[in-house]
């Protein structure tokens, strides 16, 4: 099932949570909406579902404009970051609710209701457990269960709101492998929300990164993460130093001294040069560079990451090195990016 909102705005008294929200989930894809703390992410989900309604604006389900249909009527799985299970019912019968709840003429006979939801704990790897209450699971069994009753209602699409948010970091990365091979062995049209990157540009089809109400960006994790569309992406997703800078003549310069390094397309004037920090070479000879002190040094997973103070004292930028490097604190430090991007000063 396609997934279509069209110019979505949404006013909350006198703030503006969402500013014309255009976005296109193709039929069974896994998007992911990852930005910030009150980048509208979550308010631009419980719209789709039916739990907020848009100030003006669209939503689709395939052709059908669902915009004035009830939650109950858009018929949307919908997982929640604290689970939201019923505590005094038994996983099969929270798993079989939304079946049990719906009108006579829509409800399966009660032996297929037992039977889809037996299917379904199977299927999120819960078969035997299917006589405990939520207080007899795990974390990541209760998000699974979960899973399971957002799944039984077959869903038009499924929608998760930080369906992680509440579990170790451990068990988070487990169920973000079952996850996307839940997706990729039942196919519904996917749309969660999530502020942590990796868990975005590993699960997702496309991310669509948002800020402050708008879409910044949307594309696949390779796209977003190596072609960052603006600042505010590029020091959002994976890590990142800036530094200002000048362009004159197609040339980035620095301090009025040419770092060397292509603008072409960037408009004269002031600038901000982005890049990540295993994208730097270290310079040994005196080609142009960007100079510093290293500042600190720290492990940093198989590498050793320096922070460079620049000449100025007040910009700092990162340096991923081989751990068997020979760096010292105070040690002067001249490197240069091999990949850049450059965003003309607003």
């Amino acid at each position: 099932m396609e997934l279509r909102v069209d110019h979505l705005r949404k006013e909350f008294r006198d703030a503006v949570a969402l500013h014309d929200i255009s976005l296109h989930v193709r039929s069974g894809e896994l998007v992911a909406l990852l930005g910030p703390s009150g980048s509208g992410k979550t308010t631009l989900l419980r719209m789709i579902a039916g739990l907020e309604q848009p100030s003006s604006g669209e939503i689709y389900f395939g052709d059908e404009n669902a915009s004035t249909k009830t939650v109950q009527e858009r018929n949307v799985g919908f997982v929640f970051q604290n689970y939201a299970l019923f505590k005094h019912m038994r996983v099969i019968d929270n798993v079989a609710f939304g079946l049990r709840v719906r009108s006579t003429s829509r409800r399966p006979a009660a032996k297929e209701i037992r039977r889809r939801a037996m299917e379904l704990l199977e299927l999120v790897q819960l078969g035997g457990l299917e006589r405990r209450y939520p207080a007899q699971l795990s974390g990541g069994q209760r998000q699974r269960v979960a899973f399971a009753r957002a799944l039984a209602i077959e869903p038009k699409v499924l929608l998760l709101d930080e369906p992680f948010g509440a579990l170790d970091a451990k068990v988070r990365k487990d169920l973000r492998i079952w996850l996307r091979e839940i997706h990729d062995r039942t196919g519904h049209t996917t749309l969660f929300v999530t502020h942590d990157q990796e868990e975005a540009l590993e699960l997702a089809d496309r991310v669509v990164v948002m800020s402050q109400g708008k879409i910044e960006q949307i594309g696949e994790p390779d796209e977003v993460y190596d072609r960052p569309a603006s600042p505010f992406v590029f020091g959002f997703i994976g890590e990142s130093s800036e530094v200002a800078v000048t362009v004159n003549g197609g040339k980035l310069h620095l301090d009025g001294t040419t770092l060397g390094l292509d603008a072409q397309g960037v408009p004269e004037g002031n600038a901000h040069l982005f890049f990540r920090p295993d994208d730097l070479e270290i310079v040994t000879d005196d080609s142009p560079a960007i100079a510093g002190t290293i500042s600190a040094m720290r492990r940093h997973g198989g590498r050793r990451r320096l922070t460079v103070t620049m000449t100025d004292g007040r910009t700092h930028i990162e340096v991923d090195v081989p751990v068997t490097g020979d760096f010292a604190i105070e040690q002067q430090l001249a490197v240069r990016p091999r990949h850049w991007k450059v965003f003309p000063s607003q």
